[in-house]
């Protein structure tokens, strides 16, 4: 957890090939997993937040070679509360409501 801005942009770039600038949460922990750093673009600059949690780990996405793995938002948010985000129930659309 000692990366900052330039070594995480970097790992996304050249391990995940993805692009850094493109909106998106890169979100990386710990190896004892109660930490989380996640970088994000905003549009103007790299933003960098971390969180340790005090009790417990993460709970952290099964991958396969350094793949990245997408969550949904109510996900992220969860995962970042430090609660089982795999609890979330995903809807594949969202209803809007019409009026009679």
């Amino acid at each position: 957890m000692r990366k900052g801005f330039d070594g995480l942009s970097a790992q996304v770039r050249n391990i995940l090939l993805l692009d850094p600038f493109s909106g998106a949460v890169f979100l990386f922990r710990g190896k004892r997993g109660d930490r989380l750093k996640a970088l994000v673009w905003d549009g103007s600059g790299l933003c960098l937040y971390a969180k340790r949690l005090e009790r417990g780990k993460f709970v952290w996405p099964k991958t396969q070679g350094g793949a990245a793995a997408r969550l949904s938002a109510a996900q992220l948010a969860m995962l970042i509360e430090g609660l089982d985000w795999r609890q979330a129930i995903v809807h594949d659309e969202v209803l809007t409501p019409t009026l009679a």
